[in-house]
């Protein structure tokens, strides 16, 4: 079974120009987020799907600096980027990452996957019904489930997020969502606007002395101990972008 992780990323964002590129306690964004799916054995393939735009040959760049695969799209319809992506890539899984989420849990993905691997899924996430951290969010999900998106998503938001598709159309997929033990959705581990990026330096400098793969427990632990660092983003909504795609269908 080829695994293919799908890091989405561009430069252009609406909300933080740069963000992908931006400085995270000595590293790029997008570095911290390759650094989270690379210990992931069972993952065949990491890619870094971005758009044809011009603002984003530096990313374009850097991937090659990197020796990080990486394939160019559409800059707007995101369901067809991880389409062509993943079919170059010959995958049969698809493992949906995006490239704002410097905190995501190897832990987490790997349950994920093997949920997809050991059922007979067609979609695994934690998002449907939200009980992590924003940012811990994952979802896995066959390739055929993501070709039928494809070829019958209308709407902006269906095409935007990629998925919103396959999780609201349960007649035709077999889906599953998996919870923690407790409701964490209010927590805000993404990186959207500016005080996200702080929040996340934050974290980092923190941690920087203890580990270098740090868990979603640790970052429970640390916040625990400092609740001054999730007071930077307090006022940021979950979701946002999806809301907001949502006002254009």
């Amino acid at each position: 079974m080829n695994i293919v992780a799908i890091i989405q990323a561009r430069c252009n964002s609406s909300r933080l120009k740069d963000k992908v590129l931006a400085d995270l306690d000595g590293e790029p964004l997008i570095e911290r987020v390759l650094k989270r799916i690379k210990p992931i054995k069972i993952i065949s393939n990491i890619v870094v799907a971005t758009s044809h735009s011009v603002s984003d040959d530096r990313l374009v760049e850097w991937c090659k600096s990197k020796e990080v695969n990486y394939f160019r799209g559409s800059e707007l319809n995101v369901l067809e980027r991880y389409y062509y992506c993943a079919k170059a890539h010959a995958a049969d899984v698809v493992v949906r990452v995006t490239a704002d989420d410097p905190f995501k849990d190897p832990l987490v993905i790997c349950h994920a996957i093997n949920l997809l691997k050991n059922n007979n899924y067609d979609y695994v996430s934690n998002t449907i019904e939200p009980t992590y951290p924003e940012g811990i969010d994952i979802e896995v999900f066959k390739f055929k489930s993501l070709e039928v998106a494809f070829n019958e998503a209308l709407l902006v938001s269906e095409k935007e997020h990629v998925t919103p598709y396959i999780w609201k159309n349960s007649e035709k997929f077999s889906l599953f969502n998996f919870k923690y033990k407790e409701n964490l959705s209010h927590l805000r581990w993404t990186i959207d606007y500016f005080e996200d990026l702080e929040f996340a330096r934050a974290v980092f400098q923190k941690m920087r002395s203890k580990k270098e793969q740090f868990l979603m427990q640790d970052i429970l632990n640390l916040l625990s101990a400092h609740p001054e660092i999730s007071e930077i983003q307090k006022n940021v909504v979950r979701n946002e972008g999806y809301l907001y795609s949502k006002q254009e269908d």
